[in-house]
């Protein structure tokens, strides 16, 4: 399958070049010691600060520090207060230390493509449903439960939607973009940037009680998403895609197949009480080759290019 690379334009007078994602990261301002304080102000804005804003949602919905005592929508958003500092460190560092705008951790071009990312939302979406949800189910019945709990489920979606919009954008910027752009400073070789962004992306969830063993960490975080969106989003040359899948994978799991024990539980439609890590390697083996058909060969990307402001392309200092 040959998939050509969504490039923006950059260039003065008739010497046009295209550019990807990653080479805005020499746009702006973009010395070595840079990355590291963008990446010192994301790690404390999402850490520390996200931390301790989680804390106080516990306070304000259970009366104590400790989230066990919260329902499952309360839990939620106990979880999802972090992101929210999460992503204002990523736009601080990029805005202010780097002094080019967030959209270049995602696209040289001059606007996101919203279609791209739609389109890689239900390129996934789709193989998630038929081979990880509806497979699941015919192989192990035993193991589904339906939510009865229908009016706790409707208050959820809209919450659902807009905070997990928020926590899979926010990781696609910072894994797929700061951390891609800020690596291939040091190295440019894809397969060095993949595998680097993979390990980073990986380690933060080894702490998920879903994690489990060796064959769950390396198919469900290493190989997918950690290196698998990676390769698609250097080779495709945004990350619209992989934001799109990213969102795809976490609102079917928070809206329609929540596993029991999970990092993230929430009241979905169905609860799957016992994870099959062999069947969720496979399934992720096969869904990745259908999304790739579908994201490449149904749907239709549009090949025009539009130039790169110049504002975004500073010179170093």
């Amino acid at each position: 399958m040959r998939i050509n690379a969504t490039k923006g334009r950059k260039g003065i007078g008739t010497e046009v070049k295209d550019v990807t994602y990653v080479e805005a990261a020499r746009w702006g301002k973009y010395r070595g010691w840079r990355y590291v304080l963008g990446l010192m102000i994301i790690l404390f804005a999402w850490l520390v600060v996200g931390s301790g804003a989680s804390v106080l949602v516990a306070f304000a919905l259970g009366g104590q520090a400790d989230p066990s005592v919260l329902g499952p929508v309360e839990y939620y958003l106990f979880v999802m207060a972090s992101f929210l500092f999460f992503l204002a460190g990523v736009l601080i560092a990029v805005s202010l230390i780097h002094r080019r705008h967030p959209r270049t951790l995602v696209t040289a071009r001059e606007r996101i493509d919203r279609h791209r990312v739609g389109h890689g939302f239900v390129a996934y979406f789709v193989p998630y449903c038929l081979i990880g949800g509806l497979g699941q189910y015919l192989f192990y019945p035993d193991t589904f439960s339906f939510n009865s709990d229908l009016l706790t489920f409707a208050l959820f979606v809209p919450i659902a939607l807009i905070l997990m919009a928020i926590q899979t954008t926010t990781e696609e910027l910072f894994f797929r973009g700061y951390i891609v752009q800020g690596a291939s400073l040091i190295w440019s070789n894809r397969i060095f940037l993949a595998i680097a962004s993979a390990v980073i992306f990986t380690l933060p969830h080894l702490l998920n009680p879903e994690a489990g063993g060796w064959l769950t960490i390396f198919s469900n975080y290493f190989l997918v998403p950690g290196l698998v969106w990676t390769v698609v989003s250097l080779i495709d040359g945004t990350t619209e895609l992989a934001i799109g899948v990213h969102f795809a994978h976490n609102i079917g799991g928070a809206l329609l197949f929540d596993i029991t024990g999970s990092a993230l539980p929430s009241p979905a439609l169905f609860t799957i009480s016992k994870y099959h890590a062999t069947y969720g390697t496979l399934s992720v083996l096969v869904a990745v080759p259908v999304f790739l058909a579908i994201a490449y060969k149904v749907f239709k990307r549009d090949e025009a290019s539009e130039p790169v402001s110049q504002s975004d392309r500073k010179g170093r200092r």
